[in-house]
């Protein structure tokens, strides 16, 4: 096959989707950097911000309690958290896997979760979550499963 026509071939195949080179760490840059504005949303108590980071059909498994399903039941789960005194949430992102075609990822993460307690003393608690992502159309990862738990408490 001549120079040119394997040329020719070549951009056909690498215009054709899914057969393009996807940036992975720009892709897993675009994740990590969800981290910072998600925690700032559930900072500022701003319900509607911190649930956009979800997918519409997300499903959140909180630690002890029943599978939430859709962005309705997380909206009511992230309302009712928001009135626990106290509540805080943070994590940080340890490490972020994207699939090879950039359309799914998932990622890990150390996390801590504070609220006060029975006397009104804040308590912290160390946990560790994992999270799936899928890349829409129009660009944005959103996460689409969500799940944690928390370690085990220090041996005296």
């Amino acid at each position: 096959m001549p120079i040119a026509r394997r040329w020719v071939l070549g951009c056909i195949l690498l215009s054709i989707p899914g057969c393009s080179r996807v940036n992975l760490e720009a892709e897993r840059a675009a994740i990590l950097a969800t981290d910072r504005p998600w925690q700032e949303a559930i900072a500022a108590r701003d319900v509607e911000k911190a649930v956009s980071f979800w997918a519409d059909d997300a499903v959140v498994m909180p630690q002890g309690q029943p599978s939430l399903a859709g962005k309705d039941a997380i909206r009511g789960f992230v309302v009712e958290s928001f009135k626990v005194p106290g509540f805080g949430l943070r994590w940080e992102t340890t490490s972020v896997t994207v699939a090879p075609h950039g359309e799914l990822a998932y990622a890990l993460a150390t996390t801590t979760t504070t609220f006060n307690g029975p006397e009104g003393k804040p308590i912290a608690i160390r946990g560790k979550a994992a999270t799936v992502w899928r890349k829409g159309s129009d660009g944005r990862w959103l996460c689409v499963v969500d799940i944690w738990n928390d370690d085990p408490p220090p041996k005296p």
